[in-house]
């Protein structure tokens, strides 16, 4: 994974011939659609119809629907989303939470999702892979992306959340919990990670961006430093297009 200073986006090679990519604060709020209309223009990127979630915090997987008129198509309810259609960009919305890019180069699938806590202790990635697999898909070939998000060196849960992690999670608990006083740091990176690695994904097919949203805040938005400092917030984007 690297960060494309040029054009301010965050990219992996691993994922190409595949159009993807997530995008810095430098693009403006994604949540209003213009600005990601703006934004893919501005970077040349063709497509036929642009596929938004709600978002919902939900292990939901939707697929675009191939007879839907117009140039955007929102998918109620859901937190992830997987196509064959080609021309289309799939897109995820995240401030902290984990945004995830896949494609299968061989079936010619390709999703997006968008993993928060909840989402995260509910295996959202095994619900992605599944839904690829559904399509035509083999987990041995599916490419991943781990977009940018909050580090474990910021993201502290108090002693429930501790307890429904463990609940569900405790196989990983060395990797990814970290005692600090009275709370627990949080890897929800490398749990998305070990999810994927779990389920059948190779580690070589997953690519990961290593820094904190967070901490970072001359490129990135963070709901937690927002929360801290009351400073604007904003929500950045992860996109793919099966060319």
């Amino acid at each position: 994974m690297m960060y494309n200073r040029e054009s301010e986006i965050v990219e992996s090679g691993l994922l190409r011939p595949s159009v993807s990519g997530f995008t810095t604060r430098h693009a403006g709020d994604v949540r209003k659609i213009q600005i990601i209309k703006d934004f893919l223009k501005n970077e040349d990127i063709l497509y036929k119809k642009l596929v938004v979630l709600e978002q919902i915090h939900s292990v939901n997987v939707g697929s675009t629907n191939i007879e839907h008129l117009g140039d955007v198509e929102q998918i109620v309810e859901c937190d992830g989303v997987v196509t064959k259609e080609t021309g289309v960009c799939l897109t995820v919305r995240s401030a902290d939470c984990v945004p995830l890019l896949f494609y299968d180069p061989v079936a010619g699938v390709i999703g997006a999702s968008h993993q928060g806590w909840r989402g995260t202790v509910k295996n959202m990635v095994g619900r992605m892979i599944l839904a690829i697999e559904k399509m035509g898909g083999t987990r041995q070939n599916i490419l991943m992306a781990v977009g940018p998000a909050i580090g474990m060196c910021c993201y502290s849960i108090d002693r429930d959340r501790y307890v429904l992690f463990m609940e569900e999670m405790e196989r990983f608990e060395k990797l990814i919990i970290r005692p600090h006083g009275d709370s627990y740091m949080l890897n929800l990176l490398r749990l998305n990670y070990e999810l994927a690695r779990e389920a059948g994904v190779a580690s070589d097919h997953i690519d990961y961006f290593p820094f904190c949203t967070s901490c970072d805040k001359d490129r990135f938005y963070s709901f937690r430093r927002h929360k801290a400092t009351g400073e604007p917030f904003g929500e950045m984007m992860g996109y793919i297009i099966l060319p």
